[in-house]
């Protein structure tokens, strides 16, 4: 995704002074950091985290209290206490980052910096998903109290096709990278950058030589590292590069929405003006593309089973839950496309073939066709809407990026799991050009960067 002509501001990666843990005040820093907050949905997970070490990231994404007021306060109380002991410390000079993440053979690098936030109507940060205005209010509550960016989203965005990928058949297994950023056998992905490779990847290739900045292994087995860019030339090859991109909101469109609003509401230049993001070209490290469930749980699946049969076929299917989602992939690819699974009673149900009259009578019109037949789409207005009559709101839906965690609780709470099945990155791409937002929640990109390498405190200029 270019900006077209030579004039385009296109991407604004700039500088700016990291909010660091101090290793030697923590008990490591795979202990510290946290998956994104929207991920860390369970309470026994928000508890374990916390139990990991005092200083988990948690206390101040997920910050908990008896009133959101009291929770913002909370976290902005923490992060200056911890700035004030030496637990969190600011880097010496602005500094863009580059970080990895590697698990067996997928790789993925990118650069963590402040982006500029151009007006929306520039159309150089596409989102693709809608928001939930309570989400937002919250997100932007936090960032007001805290006067900080805790985590960063995550943008995508396709650089010179000739680079070498990271994932796939020529990825890390095969280009002799080692997890410290040392060169291998030095074939594509490690050696020199390839006579074409944008700037960024050249920046992004050098750095890697070094020693890292910091390196940890978080209980997942994935391997991150850091490292800081902070030489002027190296900063003008990355700021002349990504002049001519323009990037997909991959994950964080909460925390996008939640930048613009904040800066909105300030009238002069100042930090908050730009956004803490982590930037990956997606033509040398494709994304994996995952879907998010629903836990609805105040529906029991008897209840939700009936309802279904008056518009979709309904069959129980064997299980496990592996074996039950390759039924529900080849469900999802056949025609008509949409397929849902059903759990919570100890069974597995898909629904399928859904009644082309009912479409036609609940499915917005005047929308493009690659919307009208999403998944997402059809979930919300057929079968939440129409069927169910469940409002979407944290009461009623919880959405969850596991679908093991999806089927455990609504099991324990008596409601009905939604399984789905991911959409394509293609149709992703093709609805944000068009600028049509898909329902909130309808992907997962990942790998996701972990919270808590890197903060970005906007009172540090």
């Amino acid at each position: 995704m270019s900006i077209p002509g030579p004039g385009g501001q296109g991407l604004q990666l700039t500088p700016f002074r990291g909010l660091r843990y101090v290793a030697e005040r923590v008990g490591s820093l795979a202990a510290v950091t946290s998956p994104p907050y929207d991920v860390v949905v369970r309470p026994d997970g928000l508890r374990r985290l916390e139990a990991e070490d005092p200083y988990n990231i948690v206390r101040l994404i997920l910050p908990q209290a008896g009133t959101p007021a009291a929770r913002h306060r909370q976290a902005a109380e923490t992060l200056r206490r911890w700035q004030a002991d030496g637990v969190l410390a600011a880097d010496p000079e602005p500094a863009l980052y580059v970080y990895e993440q590697r698990d067996g053979r997928t790789l993925q690098r990118g650069l963590i910096g402040a982006l500029r936030l151009s007006p929306r109507e520039e159309g150089i940060v596409l989102p693709h998903e809608e928001v939930m205005p309570h989400v937002v209010e919250d997100r932007a509550d936090l960032m007001r109290a805290t006067a900080a960016h805790l985590e960063p989203l995550l943008l995508a965005y396709r650089g010179h096709e000739n680079g070498p990928p990271g994932n796939g058949p020529n990825g890390p297994a095969e280009n002799g990278s080692a997890g410290n950023g040392t060169t291998g056998n030095g074939t594509t992905g490690n050696g020199p950058a390839e006579k074409g490779t944008g700037g960024a990847a050249r920046v992004i290739e050098r750095a890697i030589r070094r020693a890292p900045l910091l390196s940890t292994t978080t209980e997942d087995g994935v391997d991150h590292h850091l490292w800081r860019v902070t030489d002027p030339a190296d900063l003008v090859e990355v700021a002349a590069d990504l002049r001519h991109h323009q990037a997909l909101i991959a994950d964080g469109h909460h925390r996008w929405a939640t930048y613009l609003r904040l800066r909105e509401e300030r009238r002069e230049p100042g930090p908050w003006d730009f956004g803490l993001v982590l930037l990956v070209d997606t033509a040398r490290y494709p994304l994996r593309v995952r879907a998010i469930h629903r836990l609805l749980r105040r529906l029991p699946p008897a209840e939700a089973l009936t309802a279904a049969r008056r518009a979709f076929r309904v069959r129980e299917i064997d299980g496990p839950m592996p074996r039950a989602l390759e039924r529900l992939a080849k469900a999802a690819a056949a025609t008509p496309p949409n397929a849902f699974l059903l759990a919570g009673d100890g069974r597995f149900h898909l629904l399928d073939r859904p009644d082309p009259q009912v479409l036609a009578r609940t499915v917005p019109e005047g929308r493009p066709e690659a919307w009208r037949t999403l998944d997402a789409t059809v979930l919300h207005h057929v079968l939440l809407d129409h069927l169910w009559h469940v409002p979407d709101t944290p009461e009623h839906i919880g959405y969850l990026h596991d679908p093991a965690a999806a089927v455990e609780q609504a099991e324990r709470l008596g409601g009905t799991a939604v399984l789905m099945h991911p959409v394509s990155e293609d149709v992703v791409h093709e609805l944000a050009r068009q600028g049509i937002a898909m329902p909130h929640k309808s992907t997962s990109f990942g790998p996701k960067p972990a919270t808590g390498l890197v903060l970005r405190s906007l009172t540090l200029g």
